[in-house]
């Protein structure tokens, strides 16, 4: 079986097509020249604050999920009568240890709270993520 190519040239008068709106090209006007480049500048710092601000969750489900890690170090080193800061301390990374704050709870639990980084180190987020844990002593 053979199977034919055909292969559709444009026009070879050195001038574009013209084609209507049941066409598929269209010659666009002088005003009409710029609107990619002035879309694109318009629309950039819209999709970079989209992207920071999806960076910036993403940052504060890590943090929170390293405080659960750190909580749960802090528990287990308490109930072995240790010191529970300096094992949530150990469980985090150290920009995270700056504003670290451990207290044990009335009920036996540990709760670590942190503070969520900023994408942009040249501010800082005024929110916090905390997590609590607890295990029971068996003597």
């Amino acid at each position: 079986m053979r199977v034919r190519h055909r292969i559709f040239r444009a026009r070879s008068s050195g001038r574009p097509r013209r084609v209507g709106s049941h066409g598929a090209s269209r010659v666009p006007s002088d005003l009409e020249a710029g609107q990619a480049s002035v879309e694109l500048v318009a629309l950039l710092p819209a999709v970079l604050l989209a992207g920071l601000v999806t960076w910036q969750l993403l940052l504060a489900g890590h943090s929170l999920w390293l405080c659960a890690a750190a909580a749960r170090a802090a528990a287990r080193a308490d109930t072995v009568g240790r010191s529970a800061e300096s094992a949530a301390r150990s469980a985090l990374p150290a920009p995270l240890e700056r504003d670290l704050s451990v207290e044990r709870l009335r009920e036996g639990a540990i709760r670590v709270s942190v503070r969520v980084p900023a994408v942009l180190q040249a501010w800082s987020t005024p929110v916090r993520v905390s997590a609590r844990a607890s295990l029971e002593r068996t003597e």
